[in-house]
């Protein structure tokens, strides 16, 4: 094999190895937030409320598949538990945008559409992201139960939050290939809280 195969061969197998000791690390401080922040969403959804999910970019796509998750299915059969991604309206989010600024793309949907007993489930792999963290601050005004998914040292949206969950990571691929198994456990946690016996 060329040098540069190997090369290569080394820096998967370094990304690979640095990923599961992310995961490893994550599991020393952060199974029991896990458990929280699935106890409090299958209580909200059980008493009928809904969550709502957002963040930007790579993040956007978890509360997409967060959402996505809890609508359709995980494990097995369930019924549909009530879930929206903030980020998949292009209408709603560029309207918002043009007419309020960028930062106010998640609070404004949240002022719509949330109600006090709804969970708001803020994602950001820096825990610094100005939109998330004020659609936070406006659910939590508002009487929803507040949960951010963060990295990094959380910012300001963990110290604010109801329930953290925090990947103290540098690197934003750790951070985020670690949230997709959390959004993972969570979403096992409450198809065992919520599937009929």
């Amino acid at each position: 094999m060329s040098p540069e195969h190997d090369n290569q061969r080394g820096l998967v197998r370094a990304i690979l190895t640095e990923t599961v000791l992310a995961h490893q690390r994550f599991t020393e401080y952060g199974v029991d937030s896990i458990l929280t922040a699935a106890t409090a969403i299958s209580h909200a959804l059980a008493a009928g409320r809904k969550v709502l999910a957002f963040g930007n970019g790579g993040s956007a796509s978890d509360a997409q598949h967060l959402a996505a998750e809890l609508v359709g299915r995980f494990d097995g059969d369930r019924q549909s538990l009530a879930s929206v991604a903030l980020t998949s309206d292009s209408n709603v989010v560029t309207a918002i945008a043009n007419d309020y600024g960028y930062d106010r793309v998640f609070s404004r949907q949240i002022e719509g559409l949330g109600c006090a007993g709804d969970v708001a489930f803020g994602i950001s792999t820096s825990g610094r992201s100005k939109n998330v963290e004020l659609a936070l601050a406006t659910a939590k005004d508002r009487g929803l139960i507040t949960v951010a998914l963060t990295g990094r040292d959380g910012g300001r949206m963990g110290a604010d939050a109801d329930i953290h969950l925090n990947v103290a990571e540098a690197s934003t691929a750790r951070v985020q290939e670690v949230h997709r198994t959390i959004l993972h456990a969570i979403c096992s946690l409450i198809d065992r809280r919520l599937k009929p016996a």
